[in-house]
């Protein structure tokens, strides 16, 4: 047994958030030990996995009085030097600016009227982070680790941000590309002290600044959109593009839609000028209207045949592991939501799942 009697934690990274000492496991310690606690640092204590007492800056000399959760649980309020043991975590506390992130996956924007009536946004910048709770962030991702930095929690931050931002982005109920570029230039005041509250009850950090640069519009086909629009919207995307199929193909609607509204110019222009031609005219409508009804029925029986698959190699489609996992996040909470429906859920949780098992 090696008692440790003087610890501090100096050589701190610029991207580390937990440091623990010591780094191979536990360390022995007793009452009269002294932790050194450096500026812009907490320590904290953790026996069986359980965070206990924080210590902020200064020389602390180990006592019941500064420890007492872990005297209490050690049983040692009054043995004064009995050896124990438990890990040590310093948290380090100063601002991390230049934080690097990125809509991946895109952020959906439903534009009402409008082509498809969504668009895919994307966009990236940098975020400036604070350590808010120390003890809220050491629980949720430093205890057991020999350290924690920025990139061993990125994703994480990553799949939260994009979250809240498309909750946000849809509450201000911009409907266009320049609203929402506006959005992102207004995200200070009110929406950013949100955005940061969110963090800091979930992570324990806050987010002092955010920097964006213009969302981009992506285009992606009605089925794609089915991964981020709700439900009704996409019914709609898909009657759509149905029509603007059957518009263009002469072989259907297209040829129909022609046929019958060149009948109903040359119908009125015929009976102007011939009068005794209102007979004709009439069975020509009555033909008319079959065309047209024949026409509706193929594009109802089109509307009603079920969506096909996602068409795995859309532009926008998330190519890397942590977008995937972005995906399935995102469908997760559309579902809690109730934005789509069960067959849908698991039918594309199955099909992005095997996406990220076969990488």
């Amino acid at each position: 047994m090696r008692i440790i009697d003087v610890i501090d934690h100096t050589n701190v990274m610029d991207d580390e958030f937990t440091y623990r000492e010591p780094q191979a496991g536990s360390g022995d310690w007793r009452f009269g030990s002294q932790v050194i606690v450096g500026e812009s640092q907490a320590a904290v204590f953790v026996r069986g996995g359980e965070a206990l007492d924080i210590l902020r800056t200064g020389r602390h000399t180990l006592s019941t009085a500064n420890l007492p959760i872990l005297a209490g649980l050690i049983g040692m309020a009054t043995s004064g030097r009995t050896p124990f043991t438990a890990d040590l975590y310093f948290i380090n506390l100063k601002d991390m600016p230049q934080i690097g992130w990125g809509t991946n996956p895109p952020i959906p924007l439903e534009t009402p009227g409008k082509g498809m009536g969504a668009v895919l946004l994307s966009t990236h910048g940098t975020m400036s982070i604070s350590m808010g709770d120390p003890m809220r962030f050491l629980k949720k991702f430093g205890v057991g680790k020999p350290v924690t930095r920025v990139g061993d929690i990125k994703t994480a931050i990553q799949t939260k941000l994009l979250g809240e931002l498309t909750v946000l982005l849809m509450g201000s109920g911009v409907e266009s590309v320049p609203a929402a570029n506006g959005f992102l230039g207004d995200l200070e005041g009110a929406a950013l002290a949100k955005l940061s509250e969110e963090f800091e009850n979930e992570f324990g950090i806050r987010i002092t600044s955010l920097d964006a640069n213009p969302f981009r519009a992506q285009q992606a086909s009605a089925d794609e959109l089915m991964n981020y629009v709700s439900l009704d919207n996409y019914e709609r995307i898909k009657r759509l593009q149905i029509a603007e199929t059957a518009a263009g193909n002469e072989g259907m609607a297209g040829g129909l839609a022609g046929a019958g509204l060149g009948l109903g110019i040359g119908q009125s222009m015929g009976a102007t000028m011939n009068p005794g031609a209102a007979e004709a005219q009439q069975q020509q409508q009555m033909m008319q209207n079959m065309m047209m009804q024949q026409m509706m029925q193929m594009m109802n029986n089109q509307q009603q045949q079920p969506p096909a698959q996602a068409a795995p190699a859309a532009t926008s489609a998330p190519q890397t592991r942590e977008g995937i996992q972005g995906m399935i996040d995102s469908l997760d909470m559309r579902f809690a939501n109730g934005e789509i429906s069960e067959a849908a859920y698991n039918r594309l949780i199955e099909k992005w799942q095997q996406k990220l098992d076969n990488m």
